[in-house]
């Protein structure tokens, strides 16, 4: 019975500790990628739903989550009582042992009186001056020694059932007291995620739609692969040091700088062409990226493919040779090596989402960028150099994610194992610096179209920035309306608070110093401010919806890879 009873309290312990890792799952993970065009608004946000869980969609995944959770706590509550009536069992077998015990304890006395007593008056010589020979003297006596020696082992077999019987009832005590903590916990668990659940509807109910578009436009707004063409340089948009810094002005000033973005999903394309410069080959480059999955350089690929727009078109010949996702000239700079990695992840791709060829595929960077213009340089030798390479996951196409940056990291979604994608130390080695992504690291300001709402850099006063943590401590703490939470310009209109009603709310009035503690996943862990309220930490996730919902303009934070500088 003990024997079963470690068995369920062992389970329960394992039960118990996944639930847990799943509760951390169900916080940070996010729905499959979404397929609409690019071009349009309201698609948009679905891609980027990952980057903005507090939404309405992201909510609903959490919900389901949470709806697989209360099944295992469901579980757990029945594994609970089938233990506890084990248990009972046990106590009651117990409680009849020691009355057999007790029974057994006045035999004991009086085989113990009995033997004392026969030990005191027992003569030796007795049995041979009663019987009538030898032979019946020594019966006598083997006779005797052998009732004596059946006493001491019956006294011997009580002792040791009194001893198991105390032991017994010590693994019931302490299995009833654990039993009884994890039951505690289980329970507050549920209620834990219950009011998560509650919290999180509440938060959702406040939102206005115009928050929504906000959160959408500040955490999004770039494309996600390189396209043909670098972007036009931005000026004012580096870190203190770097050719795009541009002076505020003012001090102390504060900016939040992102890591690459959006999706961070699969291979980085700036940073396979830094792998390429450094000399790796492209089966390096796809196996590191797209680990798990197998490269086929004999691939059966379709003749031809349908792409929107465009319908059945050559395959090899037409479609591969006009993909628009990487600048030819990297083939010309030491990045030929990059430009077959991404034939090949282009390749598998479109196989992956029209279903080996049965299906249509976009031409915009929604899918990947296609053009009727081919090219005939060395694009056109990479895809050469590639024809029939396919990545392949169970005997078929895998659907090989691409974005241009991912800040050095890219993350575990989709179906793809995360990677510090860094030669030796990150930032400062990441092969997408080495690269020259633009993206890499960048303070944000303007939207997709370049509007910039009156403002020339990223760089915010210290009243400015102690009024994003005033913002935050009304979306988290409570005190003020939720809906009131947006920027303080003309810009987004509505009925935003005052910097006055904000700090009357949250009482911080400025910041003196900032600092980031970054997660071995590839997010911002945590923000630790010191303010004239004391030191504070928040979260990265939170202070990133309170910085993209308050933060002037069009300032933003594209990334869960973030810093924040001070000067």
């Amino acid at each position: 019975m003990r024997k079963l009873v470690h068995k369920y309290a062992r389970a329960l312990v394992i039960l118990f500790i996944f639930l847990c890792t799943s509760v951390l799952v169900y916080q940070r993970t996010s729905a499959l990628a979404s397929h609409c065009p690019a071009t349009d608004y309201d698609c948009q946000i679905a891609e980027i739903q990952r980057e903005i869980d507090a939404l309405s969609g992201a909510h609903e995944t959490n919900k389901q989550e949470l709806s697989n959770l209360n099944k295992q706590l469901a579980d757990l509550k029945n594994r609970i009582t089938a233990i506890l009536r084990n248990l009972d069992e046990i106590k009651i077998e117990i409680g009849n042992r020691e009355v057999d015990l007790a029974y057994a304890e006045t035999i004991l006395y009086e085989k113990a009186r009995n033997h004392y007593l026969f030990l005191r008056v027992y003569d030796p010589l007795l049995p041979f001056l009663s019987a009538g020979d030898a032979g019946e003297a020594f019966r006598e006596i083997a006779f005797r020694a052998r009732a004596a020696d059946s006493d001491r082992k019956t006294m011997e077999k009580y002792g040791e059932d009194l001893i198991n019987l105390k032991k017994d009832k010590q693994v019931l005590e302490k299995n009833q007291t654990n039993l009884a903590a994890v039951q505690k916990k289980v329970d507050e668990r549920a209620t834990f995620l219950e009011g998560e659940v509650e919290k999180t509807e509440t938060y959702l109910a406040t939102l206005s739609n115009k928050q929504q578009e906000l959160q959408a436009a500040k955490s999004g707004g770039f494309q996600t692969s390189v396209g043909d063409t670098p972007p036009t340089f931005e000026p004012c948009s580096g870190p203190p040091g770097s050719i795009n810094f541009c002076d505020p002005g003012f001090r102390p000033a504060f900016a939040a700088f992102s890591f690459g973005a959006p999706h961070r999903t699969g291979m980085s394309q700036y940073g396979a062409y830094g792998r390429a410069k450094l000399g790796q080959s492209v089966e390096t480059i796809l196996a590191t990226y797209f680990q798990g999955a197998e490269l086929v350089k004999s691939y059966p690929v379709p003749p031809t493919i349908n792409v929107s727009g465009y319908g059945n078109i050559a395959f090899e010949d037409n479609y591969l040779l006009g993909i628009y996702e990487v600048p030819e000239s990297w083939g010309d700079s030491g990045g030929f090596e990059a430009l077959k990695a991404q034939a090949v992840a282009a390749r598998s791709y479109a196989l992956a989402v029209t279903n080996n060829g049965a299906g249509t595929i976009c031409a915009t960077e929604s899918c990947q960028v296609y053009k009727p213009q081919l090219k005939s340089g060395k694009w056109r030798e990479a895809v050469a150099a590639t024809r029939g390479w396919v990545m392949t996951r169970g005997g078929t196409s895998a659907s090989t994610y691409y974005s241009s940056t991912t800040g050095g990291f890219t993350i575990s979604q989709w179906g793809w194992s995360g990677i510090k994608d860094t030669a030796d130390s990150w930032p400062d080695t990441a092969y997408e610096k080495s690269a020259g992504s633009p993206w890499f690291y960048k303070g944000w300001y303007k939207s997709r179209g370049g509007a910039s709402c009156g403002r020339s850099n990223p760089w915010l006063t210290n009243e400015e920035m102690a009024d994003i943590l005033n913002a935050w401590h009304v979306l988290y703490n409570g005190g003020g309306d939720v809906s009131r939470v947006s920027p303080l310009d003309t810009c987004w209109g509505g009925n935003p608070y005052s910097k006055g009603e904000l700090v009357a709310v949250g009482g911080y009035t400025g910041v003196s110093s900032s600092s980031v503690v970054y997660s071995n996943d590839g997010s911002t862990l945590s923000v630790n401010l010191s303010t004239n309220k004391g030191s504070v930490s928040i979260s990265g996730a939170e202070f990133k919806k309170a910085f993209n919902l308050r933060a002037p303009g069009y300032i933003g934070l594209k990334s869960s890879l973030f810093n924040i500088e001070k000067i």
